[in-house]
């Protein structure tokens, strides 16, 4: 049974009611063409898909830099093989680096060596071609098998942002008592949802349409807005080829400023720091445990 959580009012460093970290998907081309073969026949799957690390990137990373914010970019590393100098930016600039398969991968669909495999390829990659070795890691399909969390525990990973259970940081169970760090996003901060189109097949199924601008917004605004009057940890899923893009930078610009109208009461920090900051503070208070 889960031990009750710690007082909200002790979650975060001194004066901080909430943490926010700003997280993005860089996914680029990958995903089922990619995996299914199709993507290289097919010129519009690779440049719909291309367009997220060679014209969005940029423009994101202007205005996370004009508001002063540092955010988390997981990364399939066929990404960054193909666009070294965009993903040699993000490090750069302060931001952070994860792991998101190399082609993004379905998990739970790999067994526990091809996990394995993909986990040493991307950090190699990463250590190659950019300088680091993240500590950071968001499951590409949305789910993984009952063998990932130690898996990525032994592999030296130190938390994750793939499940959905809580509201708050906790720890995966481990044999060695505190194990990986979870930190949970949801898909309501998740920008294909909203305003994402692909008519073959349509998605979300039965809504093959965008959402208004303006709603988005206030509804991404609401969420942080809610997270932060209950002291919670708020995290985005966002993928620059869906949400930056020259119309709707309007809508990111007005969650920024939401983040930066409360002040020094909300802490801004990338996912890593955040995770270091719970093993450090509640890895004996924070006793809770997600079961299957």
């Amino acid at each position: 049974m889960s031990q009750p959580a710690p007082s909200t009012h002790t979650l975060w460093p001194a004066g901080r009611q909430s943490a926010a970290a700003l997280a993005f998907d860089l996914d680029g081309p990958t995903g089922d063409a990619m995996l299914d073969g199709s993507l290289l026949s097919n010129p519009r799957y690779f440049t719909q898909g291309s367009y997220g690390p060679w014209r969005a990137l940029p423009r994101l990373l202007d205005l996370l830099a004009a508001y002063d914010l540092k955010a988390t970019f997981f990364i399939p590393t066929w990404v960054v093989q193909h666009w070294p100098e965009r993903c040699e930016r993000i490090v750069a600039e302060g931001h952070e680096v994860g792991y998101h398969g190399h082609r993004h991968e379905v998990f739970i669909d790999l067994s526990v060596k091809q996990q394995l495999d993909t986990m040493e390829r991307s950090r190699r990659i990463f250590r190659d071609r950019l300088g680091v070795t993240p500590i950071g890691f968001r499951t590409p399909s949305g789910d993984w098998s009952h063998e990932t969390a130690a898996l990525l525990d032994n592999f030296g990973v130190v938390y994750s942002s793939s499940m959905r259970g809580d509201d708050r940081p906790y720890f995966h169970p481990s044999d060695k008592g505190v194990g990986l760090v979870e930190i949970p996003a949801r898909w309501d901060i998740d920008d294909y949802t909203a305003l994402a189109y692909t008519e073959a097949p349509d998605f979300p199924i039965g809504l093959d349409r965008i959402s208004d601008y303006r709603a988005v917004e206030r509804n991404w605004r609401a969420e942080f807005e809610g997270y932060h009057r209950e002291g919670l940890c708020w995290t985005t899923i966002l993928h620059p080829k869906v949400c930056a893009k020259p119309g709707r930078l309007s809508i990111l610009e007005g969650l920024f400023k939401a983040i930066r109208g409360k002040g020094d009461a909300v802490w801004t920090a990338r996912l890593g720091d955040i995770a270091r900051w719970w093993i450090e503070h509640h890895s004996q208070t924070d006793t809770r445990k997600l079961t299957a």
